[in-house]
Protein backbone atom coordinates (compact mmCIF):
# COMPACT_ATOMS: atom_id res chain seq x y z
CA UNK A 1 0.00 0.00 0.00
CA UNK A 2 1.21 3.73 -1.18
CA UNK A 3 0.91 5.76 1.90
CA UNK A 4 0.13 9.46 1.13
CA UNK A 5 3.57 10.82 1.61
CA UNK A 6 4.83 8.63 -0.90
CA UNK A 7 2.07 9.36 -3.53
CA UNK A 8 2.96 13.17 -2.98
CA UNK A 9 7.07 12.39 -3.68
CA UNK A 10 6.05 10.19 -6.73
CA UNK A 11 3.65 12.51 -8.30
CA UNK A 12 6.28 15.31 -7.07
CA UNK A 13 8.96 13.02 -9.43
CA UNK A 14 6.20 12.64 -12.33
CA UNK A 15 5.68 16.81 -12.32
CA UNK A 16 9.27 17.58 -11.90
CA UNK A 17 9.98 15.37 -15.11
CA UNK A 18 6.78 16.73 -17.26
CA UNK A 19 8.62 20.02 -16.04
CA UNK A 20 12.39 19.24 -17.39
CA UNK A 21 10.67 17.69 -20.42
CA UNK A 22 8.59 20.99 -21.12
CA UNK A 23 11.91 23.01 -20.92
CA UNK A 24 13.51 22.06 -24.37
CA UNK A 25 12.37 24.47 -27.05
CA UNK A 26 12.41 22.19 -30.11
CA UNK A 27 14.30 23.69 -32.87
CA UNK A 28 14.48 22.29 -36.50
CA UNK A 29 16.67 18.90 -37.16
CA UNK A 30 19.89 19.60 -38.90
CA UNK A 31 22.06 17.58 -41.30
CA UNK A 32 25.49 17.61 -41.84
CA UNK A 33 26.70 15.88 -45.20
CA UNK A 34 30.19 14.19 -45.97
CA UNK A 35 31.95 11.91 -47.91
CA UNK A 36 33.49 8.62 -46.00
CA UNK A 37 36.14 6.53 -48.06
CA UNK A 38 37.36 3.17 -46.76
CA UNK A 39 40.14 1.27 -48.06
CA UNK A 40 41.08 -2.28 -47.76
CA UNK A 41 44.39 -3.54 -48.31
CA UNK A 42 43.88 -6.90 -50.45
CA UNK A 43 47.44 -7.15 -51.59
CA UNK A 44 51.29 -6.08 -50.74
CA UNK A 45 54.33 -6.65 -52.62
CA UNK A 46 57.75 -5.57 -52.73
CA UNK A 47 59.95 -5.69 -55.58
CA UNK A 48 63.37 -5.53 -56.18
CA UNK A 49 64.73 -4.59 -59.89
CA UNK A 50 68.53 -5.32 -59.63
CA UNK A 51 69.24 -5.13 -62.98
CA UNK A 52 70.84 -7.40 -65.68
CA UNK A 53 72.77 -9.06 -66.00
CA UNK A 54 72.67 -11.13 -62.75
CA UNK A 55 76.56 -11.19 -62.56
CA UNK A 56 78.18 -8.32 -61.54
CA UNK A 57 81.35 -7.15 -64.33
CA UNK A 58 81.23 -3.63 -63.01
CA UNK A 59 81.77 -2.41 -58.94
CA UNK A 60 78.41 -0.20 -59.53
CA UNK A 61 74.91 -0.96 -59.83
CA UNK A 62 71.81 0.73 -59.18
CA UNK A 63 68.87 -1.15 -57.85
CA UNK A 64 65.74 0.16 -57.87
CA UNK A 65 62.86 -1.22 -54.93
CA UNK A 66 59.08 -0.89 -55.81
CA UNK A 67 56.54 -0.99 -53.35
CA UNK A 68 53.30 -2.28 -54.87
CA UNK A 69 49.69 -2.33 -52.84
CA UNK A 70 46.21 -3.21 -54.24
CA UNK A 71 43.31 -1.77 -52.41
CA UNK A 72 39.29 -2.14 -52.62
CA UNK A 73 38.35 1.47 -51.94
CA UNK A 74 34.18 2.10 -51.06
CA UNK A 75 32.81 5.68 -51.02
CA UNK A 76 29.90 6.43 -48.97
CA UNK A 77 27.86 9.23 -48.65
CA UNK A 78 27.12 9.69 -44.33
CA UNK A 79 24.08 12.20 -43.17
CA UNK A 80 23.89 12.78 -39.86
CA UNK A 81 21.04 14.13 -38.00
CA UNK A 82 20.94 16.18 -35.14
CA UNK A 83 18.01 17.04 -32.72
CA UNK A 84 18.63 21.34 -31.67
CA UNK A 85 16.71 22.77 -29.05
CA UNK A 86 16.80 25.69 -27.06
CA UNK A 87 17.98 24.98 -23.14
CA UNK A 88 15.43 26.29 -20.71
CA UNK A 89 16.99 29.08 -18.49
CA UNK A 90 14.42 30.48 -15.42
CA UNK A 91 15.56 34.03 -15.96
CA UNK A 92 15.20 34.83 -18.98
CA UNK A 93 11.06 34.87 -18.75
CA UNK A 94 11.87 37.82 -16.89
CA UNK A 95 11.77 39.51 -20.46
CA UNK A 96 10.41 36.96 -22.52
CA UNK A 97 6.90 37.13 -20.83
CA UNK A 98 6.14 40.73 -21.76
CA UNK A 99 7.85 40.46 -25.26
CA UNK A 100 5.95 37.72 -25.72
CA UNK A 101 2.38 39.40 -24.90
CA UNK A 102 3.62 42.02 -27.81
CA UNK A 103 4.59 39.59 -30.27
CA UNK A 104 0.88 37.30 -29.58
CA UNK A 105 -0.91 40.97 -30.11
CA UNK A 106 1.66 41.71 -33.23
CA UNK A 107 1.02 38.54 -34.46
CA UNK A 108 -3.04 38.98 -34.17
CA UNK A 109 -2.97 42.00 -35.89
CA UNK A 110 -0.79 41.16 -38.48
CA UNK A 111 -3.00 38.38 -39.35
CA UNK A 112 -6.27 41.01 -39.45
CA UNK A 113 -4.35 42.86 -41.59
CA UNK A 114 -3.07 40.00 -43.83
CA UNK A 115 -7.04 39.18 -44.41
CA UNK A 116 -7.41 42.71 -45.38
CA UNK A 117 -4.59 42.93 -47.81
CA UNK A 118 -6.06 39.43 -49.13
CA UNK A 119 -2.80 37.33 -47.90
CA UNK A 120 0.00 39.34 -48.76
CA UNK A 121 1.65 39.62 -45.53
CA UNK A 122 4.81 37.50 -45.71
CA UNK A 123 4.32 34.33 -42.72
CA UNK A 124 6.99 35.54 -41.05
CA UNK A 125 4.38 38.33 -39.93
CA UNK A 126 1.42 35.88 -39.27
CA UNK A 127 2.31 32.98 -37.93
CA UNK A 128 6.08 33.30 -36.73
CA UNK A 129 4.72 36.25 -34.38
CA UNK A 130 2.48 34.22 -32.56
CA UNK A 131 4.44 31.73 -32.19
CA UNK A 132 7.35 33.63 -30.70
CA UNK A 133 5.10 35.06 -28.57
CA UNK A 134 3.33 31.86 -27.42
CA UNK A 135 6.39 30.48 -26.91
CA UNK A 136 7.21 33.60 -24.70
CA UNK A 137 4.28 33.45 -22.52
CA UNK A 138 5.38 29.96 -21.56
CA UNK A 139 6.68 30.34 -18.06
CA UNK A 140 8.37 26.99 -18.81
CA UNK A 141 9.65 27.43 -22.05
CA UNK A 142 12.32 30.02 -23.66
CA UNK A 143 11.89 31.25 -27.31
CA UNK A 144 13.81 29.88 -29.89
CA UNK A 145 17.15 30.66 -30.12
CA UNK A 146 19.60 29.99 -32.82
CA UNK A 147 22.55 30.71 -31.02
CA UNK A 148 21.84 29.44 -27.77
CA UNK A 149 21.07 25.91 -29.34
CA UNK A 150 22.32 22.49 -28.38
CA UNK A 151 22.21 19.80 -30.17
CA UNK A 152 21.95 15.79 -30.00
CA UNK A 153 23.02 13.12 -32.11
CA UNK A 154 20.11 11.42 -33.87
CA UNK A 155 21.00 9.53 -36.56
CA UNK A 156 23.69 8.34 -38.77
CA UNK A 157 23.05 7.20 -42.47
CA UNK A 158 25.46 5.53 -44.91
CA UNK A 159 24.59 5.26 -48.61
CA UNK A 160 27.57 3.62 -50.69
CA UNK A 161 28.11 5.58 -53.69
CA UNK A 162 30.89 4.12 -55.49
CA UNK A 163 33.31 0.73 -54.82
CA UNK A 164 36.92 0.51 -57.21
CA UNK A 165 39.83 -0.90 -57.15
CA UNK A 166 42.76 0.95 -56.61
CA UNK A 167 46.74 -0.08 -57.42
CA UNK A 168 49.79 2.00 -56.11
CA UNK A 169 53.22 1.70 -57.43
CA UNK A 170 55.93 3.75 -55.21
CA UNK A 171 59.39 4.16 -54.62
CA UNK A 172 60.80 2.37 -51.65
CA UNK A 173 61.92 5.99 -50.95
CA UNK A 174 64.83 6.58 -48.56
CA UNK A 175 63.99 3.10 -46.96
CA UNK A 176 66.70 0.32 -45.61
CA UNK A 177 67.78 -2.62 -47.61
CA UNK A 178 69.53 -5.16 -45.96
CA UNK A 179 72.63 -6.37 -47.67
CA UNK A 180 74.60 -9.63 -46.83
CA UNK A 181 77.91 -9.89 -48.26
CA UNK A 182 81.33 -12.13 -47.52
CA UNK A 183 79.65 -13.50 -44.59
CA UNK A 184 78.41 -10.20 -42.97
CA UNK A 185 74.96 -8.19 -42.95
CA UNK A 186 74.90 -4.15 -42.87
CA UNK A 187 72.16 -1.90 -44.16
CA UNK A 188 72.07 0.69 -46.58
CA UNK A 189 69.23 3.25 -47.27
CA UNK A 190 68.03 3.75 -50.97
CA UNK A 191 67.49 7.58 -52.03
CA UNK A 192 64.41 9.27 -52.40
CA UNK A 193 63.76 7.96 -55.96
CA UNK A 194 64.00 4.08 -53.94
CA UNK A 195 67.46 3.32 -56.10
CA UNK A 196 70.18 1.88 -53.71
CA UNK A 197 73.51 2.89 -55.50
CA UNK A 198 76.07 -0.35 -54.81
CA UNK A 199 79.46 0.20 -55.36
CA UNK A 200 81.78 -2.35 -53.96
CA UNK A 201 84.46 0.34 -54.13
CA UNK A 202 82.93 1.94 -51.65
CA UNK A 203 82.39 1.56 -47.66
CA UNK A 204 81.06 -0.99 -46.41
CA UNK A 205 82.54 -3.18 -49.19
CA UNK A 206 86.06 -2.08 -49.14
CA UNK A 207 85.73 -2.93 -45.68
CA UNK A 208 85.36 -6.88 -46.48
CA UNK A 209 87.39 -9.69 -47.82
CA UNK A 210 87.65 -9.35 -51.18
CA UNK A 211 88.52 -12.95 -51.96
CA UNK A 212 85.36 -13.66 -50.43
CA UNK A 213 82.86 -11.17 -52.04
CA UNK A 214 81.21 -13.35 -54.06
CA UNK A 215 78.06 -13.06 -53.64
CA UNK A 216 75.43 -10.00 -52.87
CA UNK A 217 71.78 -10.92 -51.29
CA UNK A 218 69.14 -8.20 -51.34
CA UNK A 219 66.71 -8.11 -49.02
CA UNK A 220 63.96 -5.49 -47.98
CA UNK A 221 60.87 -5.66 -45.79
CA UNK A 222 57.56 -3.93 -44.89
CA UNK A 223 55.09 -4.63 -42.01
CA UNK A 224 51.29 -2.87 -41.81
CA UNK A 225 49.37 -4.12 -39.12
CA UNK A 226 49.40 -8.42 -39.80
CA UNK A 227 50.53 -7.99 -43.01
CA UNK A 228 54.29 -8.82 -43.91
CA UNK A 229 55.75 -7.98 -47.44
CA UNK A 230 58.97 -9.08 -48.39
CA UNK A 231 61.48 -9.66 -51.09
CA UNK A 232 65.19 -10.95 -52.10
CA UNK A 233 67.14 -10.66 -54.62
CA UNK A 234 70.93 -11.89 -55.83
CA UNK A 235 73.48 -10.63 -57.39
CA UNK A 236 77.15 -12.75 -57.92
CA UNK A 237 80.35 -10.84 -58.72
CA UNK A 238 82.12 -12.30 -61.17
CA UNK A 239 86.10 -14.13 -60.31
CA UNK A 240 87.36 -11.41 -62.70
CA UNK A 241 85.75 -8.69 -60.74
CA UNK A 242 87.03 -9.33 -57.70
CA UNK A 243 90.66 -9.20 -59.26
CA UNK A 244 89.86 -5.93 -60.65
CA UNK A 245 88.62 -4.60 -57.24
CA UNK A 246 91.71 -5.58 -55.27
CA UNK A 247 93.80 -3.20 -57.97
CA UNK A 248 91.13 -0.49 -58.29
CA UNK A 249 91.12 -0.09 -54.80
CA UNK A 250 94.70 0.55 -54.35
CA UNK A 251 94.83 2.59 -57.18
CA UNK A 252 91.69 5.09 -56.40
CA UNK A 253 92.28 5.00 -52.41
CA UNK A 254 96.05 5.00 -52.16
CA UNK A 255 97.55 8.79 -51.67
CA UNK A 256 97.25 10.88 -54.33
CA UNK A 257 99.18 14.10 -52.77
CA UNK A 258 102.41 11.79 -52.52
CA UNK A 259 102.18 10.92 -55.89
CA UNK A 260 103.73 13.06 -59.61
CA UNK A 261 101.59 13.87 -62.53
CA UNK A 262 102.82 10.61 -64.52
CA UNK A 263 101.60 8.45 -61.48
CA UNK A 264 98.49 10.35 -61.36
CA UNK A 265 97.74 9.88 -65.30
CA UNK A 266 98.87 6.18 -65.05
CA UNK A 267 96.22 5.57 -62.42
CA UNK A 268 93.62 6.91 -64.63
CA UNK A 269 94.61 5.34 -67.84
CA UNK A 270 94.87 1.88 -65.54
CA UNK A 271 91.11 2.25 -64.36
CA UNK A 272 90.18 2.48 -67.95
CA UNK A 273 91.97 -0.06 -69.31
CA UNK A 274 90.45 -2.67 -66.48
CA UNK A 275 86.90 -1.12 -67.88
CA UNK A 276 86.03 0.64 -64.89
CA UNK A 277 85.25 3.93 -67.00
CA UNK A 278 82.99 5.04 -64.44
CA UNK A 279 85.76 5.00 -61.66
CA UNK A 280 88.54 6.29 -63.90
CA UNK A 281 86.30 9.88 -64.89
CA UNK A 282 85.57 9.83 -60.94
CA UNK A 283 89.41 10.25 -59.91
CA UNK A 284 89.95 12.20 -62.91
CA UNK A 285 87.86 14.86 -61.51
CA UNK A 286 89.11 14.34 -57.86
CA UNK A 287 92.18 15.24 -59.50
CA UNK A 288 91.47 18.42 -61.27
CA UNK A 289 89.78 19.70 -57.98
CA UNK A 290 92.64 18.75 -55.70
CA UNK A 291 95.01 21.09 -58.45
CA UNK A 292 92.43 24.26 -58.68
CA UNK A 293 94.20 25.76 -56.27
CA UNK A 294 97.32 25.45 -58.53
CA UNK A 295 96.88 26.26 -62.16
CA UNK A 296 100.41 25.59 -63.45
CA UNK A 297 100.11 21.87 -62.01
CA UNK A 298 96.63 21.59 -62.73
CA UNK A 299 97.54 22.24 -66.49
CA UNK A 300 100.34 19.76 -66.46
CA UNK A 301 98.43 17.26 -65.54
CA UNK A 302 94.98 17.87 -67.91
CA UNK A 303 98.61 17.77 -70.94
CA UNK A 304 99.93 14.68 -69.36
CA UNK A 305 96.25 13.34 -69.35
CA UNK A 306 95.64 14.11 -73.02
CA UNK A 307 99.40 12.84 -73.82
CA UNK A 308 100.04 9.73 -72.34
CA UNK A 309 96.15 8.36 -72.07
CA UNK A 310 94.35 9.99 -74.48
CA UNK A 311 92.09 11.74 -72.54
CA UNK A 312 90.77 14.87 -72.63
CA UNK A 313 89.31 16.83 -69.84
CA UNK A 314 88.69 20.24 -68.49
CA UNK A 315 88.38 21.73 -64.87
CA UNK A 316 84.20 22.30 -65.04
CA UNK A 317 84.18 25.61 -62.90
CA UNK A 318 86.01 27.16 -65.79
Amino acid sequence: MYTSSNLRLIGAALCGALFLSGCANQLPQRSEHEERVERKLLDHQLQIDAGEPKVLELPQRRVRVHDQKSYEVTAFEVTRRYDRYTPYQAWREIYEVPMGAVAVVAGVGANILNVVLLGSLPETATRDWISYGMAGLNPFMNVESNGRAEQNLASINEVQRDRRMEYINLPWSERPVQVKAGGQEFELLTDSTGVLRLNLLDSPFTEQDIARLSMLQLSVEDRLGDDIARAEATLMVSHTLRGKLREAHDLIFDDLEGDDVAQWVHRVKRLSDLGLEEEASELEQSLIELTRNDPELQDAFLKALLKDAGRLAADPAN
